[in-house]
């Protein structure tokens, strides 16, 4: 099966896919951590755990969530980064932002997410494929691009105000390499020169039509690795089983990692996907079916996976 790894939640620490007015103190997201760890150790211990990738990148969180006994709970770090779109720092940074949670934990650090898009010109995406995988291939195990599609504009972005937010917003609709339209844009090329050492994270919505032509793109670009997540809130949906196995049949010639996060409505302590569960065994459950399902106890991780574990 194609998932080695699984990542829990996705950027807790940004308050789109967080409240912290419900968890000041962080107790609850550990707790669920710690519960979400231990279910998927228990459905395959060969299946590395990703602490679900902090963004902003911020040593403090790392050292509350040690505080909170959590790590114990994970194999990996994972840290997500945007410095030419959001962040408020220069790409040039990026070796120095690893060794910031490098400093602060034993475990591997991953960076699951990191993009620069074409919002205000497709060149500045093409430096920063470049550049880019000039400084994070080889200094991290793994690294993912964001994205291979672009969002299409009448799909709206999973965020917090939406269009309140300004060219902030907007800009989540040109980070992929390839347009709504299916055009390549021509930072395409440039990735395809690191793909084997870069890989993909692309989400993919419920029942979502780009799902054959992402693998027949990925199989030609030589990608190896790709990040992508199985939405609990979506697990609710009619026949989402027969969408999830349908998804992760598609995606078995590559080595998955597996993102477990949105809480669904009737499950949270607010109807929103950013609201900590009523339950946090509840996402503790959902994330040891999943495994069982996709990733059962006896298929071994890749010798290159146990060794970047173990650094």
């Amino acid at each position: 099966m194609p998932v080695d790894a699984a990542m829990i939640w996705n950027e807790p620490n940004n308050k789109s896919h967080w409240d912290p007015a419900l968890d000041p103190d962080w107790g609850i997201f550990a707790d669920m951590v710690k519960r979400a760890g231990a279910a998927i150790a228990r459905a395959n211990p060969a299946v590395t755990r990703v602490l679900g990738g902090m963004s902003p990148i911020d040593p403090l969180w790392v050292r509350r969530m040690e505080g909170h006994g959590m790590m114990d709970a994970i194999d990996v770090v994972a840290v997500h980064g945007f410095p030419l779109d959001w962040n408020l720092w220069s790409i040039h940074d990026w070796p120095a932002k690893v060794a910031e949670i490098e400093a602060v934990t034993a475990k591997p650090v991953w960076v699951t997410e990191v993009g620069v898009g074409s919002f205000g010109a497709e060149e500045v995406q093409v430096f920063g494929v470049k550049k880019t995988a000039e400084l994070l291939i080889g200094r991290v195990p793994r690294v993912f691009w964001y994205s291979l599609f672009d969002l299409p504009l009448e799909w709206g972005a999973t965020t917090r105000h939406r269009e309140a937010e300004g060219s902030s917003y907007y800009r989540h609709f040109y980070m992929g390499l390839i347009r709504a339209d299916g055009t390549p844009k021509p930072a395409l090329d440039n990735y395809a020169k690191v793909a084997d050492g870069m890989g993909l994270m692309q989400w993919f919505h419920y029942r979502d039509p780009r799902l054959d032509d992402a693998v027949a793109w990925m199989k030609r670009l030589g990608t190896k690795q790709l990040r992508t997540g199985l939405s609990w809130a979506d697990s609710f949906r009619e026949d989402a089983l027969g969408w999830f196995d349908r998804q992760m049949t598609a995606l078995a010639d590559f080595d998955v990692t597996v993102t477990f996060c949105f809480t669904p409505e009737h499950l949270g302590m607010e109807p929103h996907h950013t609201s900590p569960a009523r339950d946090p065994q509840a996402f503790a459950d959902f994330c040891q079916q999943m495994i069982e399902r996709y990733a059962p106890a006896g298929v071994a991780a890749a010798p290159a996976l146990i060794a970047a574990t173990a650094r």
